[in-house]
């Protein structure tokens, strides 16, 4: 696995994650990765992307099994739930926990690192996630839509129990860059299009890149999140 070679491999608060520093932050980038994945998965997306974001990604705190890891149980406590056919469909009430979790390790993390005195380390930060990465970015927009400014979703979508607060318009005025494969059969292209749909009822700015791949991000999407990220 390719990582950028200034990242800094770190344990904070019981968090194992992959961190790149820069001198003078002009806001954090949270980098999320997807089911089996690690702290070293996203860093293909983030190599060149600006030094104004001091970026973490870190390492989902449940096993995935034989190899990496994942935000959600590999097992509910609602047996209808423990299918494969059913494991591809996480829902807000199973991601929750980690999403509330992962929000506590920013506020921690920006109070002990933000270097520059006259910042507020509570400013709201970027999010960018692949696939599992990319719902958690969506839930964490949504429950959290003051601490989020904008949103990179990969190969994503916006999970079940979310869709009570679309009317609500958290996402009011702010930016989300959706790219998905048209020939994506783990997440399929019409379940990404029915997101982007209600990302926009939400009041969301939405950026979409389509094209003719699976579930990767091809690299004319790649070339457009980048110049999405750019400020």
């Amino acid at each position: 696995m390719q990582t950028l070679i200034d990242t800094e491999l770190i344990k904070f608060q019981g968090w194992m994650m992959r961190v790149r520093q820069t001198k003078k932050p002009k806001r954090l980038l949270l980098l999320i990765h997807g089911f089996t994945g690690d702290e070293n998965s996203m860093w293909v997306f983030a190599r060149s992307l600006s030094f104004d974001y001091w970026m973490i990604a870190p390492r989902a705190p449940l096993s995935a099994g034989t190899s990496g890891y994942t935000w959600r149980p590999l097992h509910s406590s609602d047996s209808s739930l423990d299918s494969g056919q059913d494991f591809g469909k996480p829902s807000l009430e199973q991601l929750r926990p980690s999403a509330e979790a992962l929000m506590r390790l920013v506020d921690e993390y920006q109070a002990s690192t933000w270097i520059d005195a006259n910042s507020d380390h509570r400013q709201p930060i970027d999010v960018m996630g692949f696939s599992q990465g990319a719902v958690m970015c969506n839930i964490l927009s949504f429950l959290y839509p003051q601490r989020i400014r904008k949103a990179g979703i990969l190969a994503g979508f916006i999970p079940s129990g979310l869709e009570e607060l679309v009317a609500k318009r958290p996402l009011e005025g702010k930016e989300f860059f959706v790219a998905h494969g048209a020939k994506d059969e783990t997440v399929t292209v019409d379940r990404a299009r029915h997101s982007v749909a209600l990302l926009e009822q939400a009041g969301a700015r939405v950026t979409y890149c389509e094209d003719e791949v699976g579930h990767k991000v091809s690299s004319h999407c790649v070339v457009a999140l980048k110049n999405f990220f750019r400020d």
